[in-house]
């Protein structure tokens, strides 16, 4: 992996969260990983949408939205994922 492969939570934390077909979903509030290895598992959204809290997605123990960050399929001025692994 190249140095430019690498992001920092702070670089991907307030990005806005959009799938690939254009819809957004809300911001990065936060990212869930596991701490014995290290592995991305959730984002925590962020002023989410109407849109997105229609969805029925998993929630944290704050009724905070989840994303899989197995979703993620890009990460530039926006955080892309992909609608159908998430629904």
């Amino acid at each position: 992996m190249g140095e430019e492969d690498k992001k920092f939570s702070k670089q991907i934390i307030g990005k806005t969260i959009v799938s690939k077909t254009g819809k957004r979903f809300g911001e990065v509030g936060d990212v869930i990983f596991e701490t014995r290895s290290g592995e991305l598992i959730h984002m925590v959204v962020s002023n989410p949408t109407s849109y997105t809290e229609r969805l029925e997605l998993e929630k944290d123990k704050n009724g905070n939205i989840l994303i899989p960050f197995s979703a993620v399929i890009a990460v530039g001025d926006f955080m892309v994922i992909a609608e159908e692994d998430i629904i």
